[in-house]
C-alpha cells in the first residue's frame, strides 16, 4: 500500500513543523511521494535529501485550488516549482472552459504545463465533484490529448464534495489506460478499505493525508 500513497499536506494554515512531520512521516513508512504546497517544495527536497528519503517525490500543485488563473501564470508556476526541486506536478484544470466545451483551451494549457515541467510527470485534477459523468470522461480525453501523465479526482477542496468515488475511478481509467496515462485518486480517503478499492478500480496514485493510518490498518 504505501507505494501507492503521496503524503499529503496542502493545508493553507500549515506550518513549518507541520510539513517535517509529513516529511518525516514518509521517510519512516517508505511513501511513494510527499504532496506540498508550492512555498514549501525548495524546504521538503533539501529536507528529505538531507535524512535519507531523497527517493521520495517532492510533489506540488499548480492554479490550486480552483483552477482559475491564466495559463500564463500557470505555467510560471510550474517553472518555479520545478526550479525549486518538484519531481511532479499536479495542476487544476480550468472546469468552467471544460463545462464551456472549450477543447482548444483546455488542451493548449496542458500542453503548455508539460512542457514547463521538463520531463517531469503531470498530473491533471479534473474536480470530478464538479462533473458530470459525460464531462468526467470528456475531461480525460482532453487531457491525453493535451499530453499528461496522469488525471486525477480532487483537490478535496470542493464544498460539500465526496472526492474521489470509485465509479469515477473506474471512468477515469478505462478511458485513459489506452493512451498509457494513469490515474490517482484523491480526495476523502482515509482508511485502507476505501484505499483498497481505489487500487482496484485503477488507480495508480493514492492522494492522502491519511497515510500513516491507512498504511497501520
Amino acid at each position: 500500500m504505501k507505494e501507492y500513497i503521496e503524503h499529503t499536506l496542502l493545508r493553507q494554515d500549515a506550518k513549518s513543523d507541520d510539513v517535517k512531520k509529513i516529511l518525516d512521516e514518509a521517510i519512516e513508512y517508505g511513501f511513494l511521494g510527499v504532496c506540498v504546497n508550492p512555498c514549501n517544495v525548495k524546504f521538503a527536497k533539501q529536507y528529505l535529501k538531507e535524512n535519507k528519503g531523497a527517493s521520495i517525490n517532492v510533489v506540488t500543485v499548480v492554479g490550486f485550488p480552483l483552477g482559475q488563473n491564466t495559463t500564463e501564470i500557470k505555467i510560471l508556476e510550474t517553472i518555479d516549482a520545478i526550479k525549486n526541486g518538484a519531481d511532479e506536478i499536479d495542476m487544476v484544470l480550468n472546469v468552467g472552459r471544460l463545462k464551456e466545451r472549450d477543447d482548444a483551451y483546455i488542451i493548449n494549457e496542458i500542453s503548455g504545463i508539460k512542457m514547463a515541467c521538463q520531463g517531469k510527470i503531470l498530473k491533471v485534477i479534473i474536480e470530478t465533484d464538479l462533473l458530470t459523468k459525460d464531462e468526467i470522461k470528456k475531461a480525460c480525453e482532453l487531457c491525453v490529448k493535451g499530453g499528461a501523465n496522469f488525471v486525477k479526482t480532487s483537490t478535496g477542496f470542493v464544498k460539500n464534495g465526496v472526492g474521489a468515488k470509485v465509479e469515477d475511478v473506474q471512468l477515469m481509467y478505462k478511458t485513459v489506460k489506452d493512451a498509457g496515462l494513469k490515474v490517482k485518486a484523491s480526495g476523502g480517503i482515509r482508511d485502507r478499505e476505501t484505499a483498497q478499492k481505489m487500487i482496484e478500480a485503477g488507480a495508480s496514485r493514492l492522494g492522502t493525508s491519511s497515510g500513516v493510518a491507512i498504511v497501520n490498518q
